[in-house]
């Protein structure tokens, strides 16, 4: 299945590349979910234990609510209108001052309306050549499976450390899609720097599970990683919404010798 979000950063085409490289496992972890596009892609019963996780407690929120209360999520959009003037209302909003549902319901309203998925600063997006990425008459239709799908994951707001300390065993398979080189404050500020690759590579030097890593393909990343196994992989970049696709080559940096069927 897809995921059920349009996401800056998602792996929506390079999921199909990264999965055959799975190795066997217990325990799945997404430490950057974003989108979790691997998870909704993997078959499900690989896995005994799965895990997402993300800083971002606005997606974490919306996670959380699509498990555990989509009725209620399906409900408030019942009074919603797809316009201009109601993107600026949500964004206006201040999310700490909302419920759960509610917060949910904003954070879904404008990562599907705004231009590019942006997380900061977005936009309302509209076209001449296409509809609205909300169709307010199929939400409950479009999210049941994401509901169902949900059900047997954790979903974990952590920092990066803190899930590797926590979940790390020999068991464990982190994917970890971390923001991309240069483009480290598009989440928001102070989330992740320049000085976190470095951090996360001493801990990926330390931990007894396995791991895949996918970044954008800069010199920077191929010296830092320098000791792990390196794959270059070609993929395409779209702004959501967009009709161009820039085709590019992406990293797979792991600590194992992949096995594929």
């Amino acid at each position: 299945m897809n995921s059920f979000l349009a996401y800056m950063g998602g792996k929506s085409l390079l999921a199909r590349k990264i999965i055959p490289k799975i190795p066997e496992h217990k325990c799945y972890v997404e430490v950057f979910a974003g989108a979790a596009w691997l998870l909704f892609k993997k078959e499900e019963n690989v896995s005994d234990v799965e895990i997402i996780n993300d800083i971002n407690l606005d997606l974490i929120t919306l996670y959380r609510v699509v498990k555990h209360h989509l009725e209620e999520f399906i409900r408030y959009f019942k009074w919603v209108l797809v316009s201009r003037d109601e993107f600026y209302r949500f964004r206006k909003e201040v999310p700490e001052s909302l419920t759960d549902i509610q917060r949910a319901v904003r954070f879904y309203y404008l990562l599907k309306l705004g231009y590019a998925a942006r997380i900061k600063d977005p936009s309302f997006s509209i076209a001449t050549t296409s509809k609205p990425r909300l169709n307010l008459l199929r939400t409950e239709e479009e999210l049941s499976a994401v509901h169902l799908r949900l059900a047997r994951v954790y979903i974990e707001h952590r920092s990066y450390a803190e899930v590797f300390a926590r979940f790390d065993k020999p068991d464990t398979f982190f994917y970890i899609d971390p923001p991309y080189y240069g483009c480290e404050d598009y989440y928001g500020e102070g989330i992740f720097d320049r000085d976190d690759f470095m951090k996360l590579r001493d801990i990926l030097a330390s931990i007894s599970g396995k791991f895949i890593l996918s970044i954008n393909d800069v010199d920077h990343i191929r010296d830092l990683f320098r000791g792990f196994r390196i794959e270059t992989v070609e993929t395409s970049y779209s702004a959501a919404g967009a009709n161009k696709k820039k085709h590019v080559n992406e990293l797979l940096i792991m600590n194992y010798e992949p096995v594929e069927s």
